[in-house]
């Protein structure tokens, strides 16, 4: 069981990691960000808060409570994510990945509970 959660929470954290560099880095990321017309001080904290996402998910000391609104809050940036590579009109596989992004995001929850609790 603890396999299973520190799997599918390395993976949501790996990604996080990776998608917060590309907000700051990934020149494709930057401009596609602004081509939905937000500004870029949002870019900037979307990052941050997927930097501090993927470190608390990965502390295995922190409280539940914080790590019940980090899932939320990873979970909505999924959510959110998916609504605007669709409105960009991203391809299909990035709509796929984010779809099994939110399976494993709810794999990790589901066994962080079963584990704390």
């Amino acid at each position: 069981m603890k396999a299973i959660y520190w799997s599918s929470t390395v993976i949501i954290s790996a990604f996080l990691f990776l998608s917060s560099y590309s907000y700051i880095f990934s020149k494709s990321t930057i401009q596609g960000i602004k081509a939905l017309g937000f500004p870029d001080f949002f870019r900037l904290e979307l990052a941050i808060l997927k930097l501090l996402a993927a470190i608390i998910l990965l502390i295995p000391f922190a409280s539940l409570q914080l790590k019940e609104w980090t899932y939320t809050g990873v979970g909505l940036f999924l959510i959110t994510a998916l609504i605007a590579h669709i409105k960009h009109k991203d391809s299909i596989f990035i709509m796929l990945l984010l779809v099994i992004l939110m399976g494993v995001l709810i794999i990790s929850n589901i066994y962080m509970n079963k584990i704390l609790k």
